[in-house]
């Protein structure tokens, strides 16, 4: 979205939009789109200069094209108008189906064909209910996700019972919550992690806030405790023990955070950061758009093979680039060897030394972007 207040984009009415809203009515959209005449009318007459340069056959044409456009915007309007009332639709039948899930995975309901018999292998085995470690596999099959999730991680994530997530419209932007059964990790039942977005459809991600953690006493997964035994000599025998920050899927409920005051951080600390929120969310995306819609796919491994074939047609792309550009090199380097061969046969039958001939003289390679 540009800063420029004078500049209009219909991208940036869809996405002022709320995602959860029912169609406007006659009225509403009258008003709409009257806006947008307005709008279109007050960017000529900052325009016109553009216009009077312009021949007056050219101009009646450009005038007919914008016409064209207030028709394309009208229709745009309408457009993210039902999108709106469309997802918000689904999202409502969707919720049923996801409230089934919930309740076979966590053995609330058993589903037909399942029998109590048990039979001599499964006399010593405690009968598992619903599907165990079903959201944790799921996670862990993604590629984006796996990164994420340390060994130590892995105990508490077995307690994960659904995963939900919802749109917000003020500010604008989406919340994700996490489920918890009783664990001996953290007091907390549902952890969230909510996304403020300055534009959703770019996107444009302006913060992200977490769910504090009430860790148990030395349970606490984002942080491990380290131990140092005293010197000798010292009259403190006992071992000195300090805690240190590690990788845990758990720091994605303390995201980075944008400081208020632009002046406290430089360009190297704001690229990091810039890097650090996108792969923030870039999780939270992930689990919005992939895990939560297709779970199951992703417990048993068939999303996973699906997005693998996806990485193969990207690195097939990825090396047919780099053989065209190596075809390329080989090119000019051949180009350059000629242009070499040439200059020899010049300067030998010229028979005269140049100023700057020789090592220090000769023409540097071209530098070239790849």
């Amino acid at each position: 979205m540009s800063n420029s207040k004078d500049n209009f984009n219909m991208a940036d009415l869809g996405s002022s939009l709320p995602g959860a809203v029912a169609a406007l009515n006659a009225e509403d959209r009258a008003d709409l789109v009257n806006a947008l005449k307005n709008k279109l009318q007050n960017l000529a007459g900052q325009h016109s200069d553009v216009l009077e340069n312009l021949t007056p056959n050219v101009r009646k044409r450009v005038e007919a094209l914008r016409e064209i456009q207030v028709q394309h915007d009208e229709l745009e309007a309408k457009f993210f108008e039902e999108r709106a009332a469309l997802e918000a639709k689904y999202q409502k039948l969707y919720q049923p189906l996801y409230s089934k899930r919930h309740d076979i995975v966590n053995g609330v309901v058993e589903v037909d064909g399942v029998t109590n018999e048990v039979t001599i292998d499964q006399v010593d085995k405690i009968e598992e209910k619903g599907v165990p470690d079903f959201w944790l596999t799921a996670m862990k099959t993604n590629e984006v996700l796996a990164e994420e999730i340390s060994e130590r991680d892995e105990g508490a994530l077995k307690y994960l019972k659904d995963i939900k997530w919802c749109r917000i419209d003020n500010p604008k932007g989406f919340k994700l919550e996490f489920f918890f059964d009783t664990n001996p990790y953290f007091k907390n039942s549902v952890l969230t992690k909510t996304y403020h977005m300055i534009d959703e459809d770019e996107p444009i991600l302006e913060k992200a806030i977490g769910t504090e953690i009430e860790w148990f006493p030395v349970k606490c997964l984002t942080q491990k405790l380290l131990k140092k035994k005293p010197r000798k000599g010292s009259k403190n025998a006992k071992p000195i023990t300090k805690t240190e920050d590690c990788e845990s899927f758990f720091n994605f409920f303390n995201p980075p955070q944008v400081p208020d005051d632009d002046e406290d951080i430089d360009e190297d600390m704001a690229e990091e950061l810039q890097n650090q929120m996108e792969q923030d969310y870039d999780i939270g995306s992930t689990i919005r758009d992939k895990i939560i819609p297709h779970a199951v796919s992703w417990f048993t491994g068939e999303a996973a093979q699906g997005d693998e074939f996806g990485d193969v047609e990207d690195d097939e792309d990825e090396d047919n680039d780099e053989d065209e550009d190596e075809d390329e090199e080989e090119d000019d380097d051949e180009e350059d060897d000629e242009d070499e061969e040439e200059s020899k046969v010049v300067k030998k039958k010229s028979g005269r030394a140049q100023v700057g001939d020789g090592q220090q003289g000769e023409r540097p390679p071209e530098c070239k972007q790849q």
